[in-house]
């Protein structure tokens, strides 16, 4: 049957955990930060010399955008000269290698989805480390480059930093103000599907390369907000705010949408972004309270 071994870092995060998940049928070898220093190169390639696997998934991330301004020596280290490693490593192993990059790449001028053509424009040292890392798996034999977005879903109890998504359902659930951005346009990305579309891309063998992996559509967060509101039947208390009205140290893009034909093209069409949202909504992993349940299922 061949080689069946997966060897996924960063199986610790949400993406991590639904990568662990959707490859359970196969050996997967997954590491944590506290099992595999990614920035470690020795430990690195004796991890994938070890584990002999046919795929890499990579998931580790130094996602901290503000951070990334005070410790740029770290997101690189972590978001671009690991990947090096990781793409060298897969070589020697004959494995294929799967990244996933970011929406920031971008400077958010656009007014139509990013396809994966359009020229990246990062404004910041996170977004800047995230495409060096892009350019680097890309440099495997068999490298894949999945760029996502806004991602939400993954196991309760998670380590690691929240997603807007989680801060926005939780405010809607409690009836607190919930601060919202108008002019940030995303496309929000479930990270079940980006998980089927992974392995999709491995077993059908399609071109390595640099995909688009986000649901479908876009939106502001104000939308997404008030679609959460919807589904989880509450009335929501929104503050509409501007980007404009907050102090970040990093730049970030205003329109971050992603165009996802190209994977579409290769056989596996990503849900609405609504659709994702009201079946994460009603997973047990959602977090819904009982009282809502039955009103999502409904």
């Amino acid at each position: 049957m061949g080689n069946r071994r997966v060897l996924v870092v960063g199986a610790a995060g949400r993406l991590g955990a639904a990568i662990v998940d959707v490859f359970a049928d196969r050996v997967v070898i997954a590491h944590t930060r506290a099992s595999l220093d990614i920035t470690d190169a020795a430990l690195v390639t004796k991890a994938v010399q070890d584990a002999a696997p046919a795929v890499i998934v990579n998931c580790a991330a130094f996602n901290d955008v503000d951070g990334a301004e005070d410790r740029p020596a770290e997101a690189l280290a972590t978001n671009a000269l690991a990947l090096r490693t990781l793409a060298r490593a897969a070589d020697v192993a004959g494995a294929t290698l799967v990244h996933y990059g970011s929406d920031f790449v971008f400077d958010g001028t656009a007014t139509e989805p990013y396809r994966e053509d359009a020229s990246p424009s990062p404004m910041s040292t996170y977004a800047a480390s995230k495409l060096l890392g892009e350019w680097f798996a890309l440099d495997a034999a068999r490298g894949f480059v999945l760029r996502v977005e806004s991602l939400f879903g993954g196991p309760r109890g998670l380590t690691g930093r929240r997603g807007s998504l989680d801060g926005i359902v939780e405010g809607l659930q409690q009836g607190r103000a919930v601060p919202v951005f108008t002019d940030r346009v995303v496309s929000p990305s479930y990270v079940d599907d980006i998980a089927r579309a992974t392995r999709h891309l491995i077993d059908t063998e399609a071109a390595p390369g640099l995909y688009h992996c986000v649901n479908s559509g876009h939106a502001t967060w104000y939308d997404v907000a008030v679609e959460a509101a919807r589904i989880l039947d509450v009335t929501p208390r929104l503050e509409p705010i501007t980007m404009d009205q907050v102090r970040l140290k990093a730049r970030r893009p205003r329109f971050c949408a992603l165009a996802n034909r190209k994977l579409a093209a290769a056989g596996f069409v990503m849900p609405a972004w609504h659709d994702a949202l009201r079946r994460w909504l009603a997973s047990p992993e959602g977090g819904i309270r009982h009282d809502t349940m039955d009103r999502v299922h409904g």
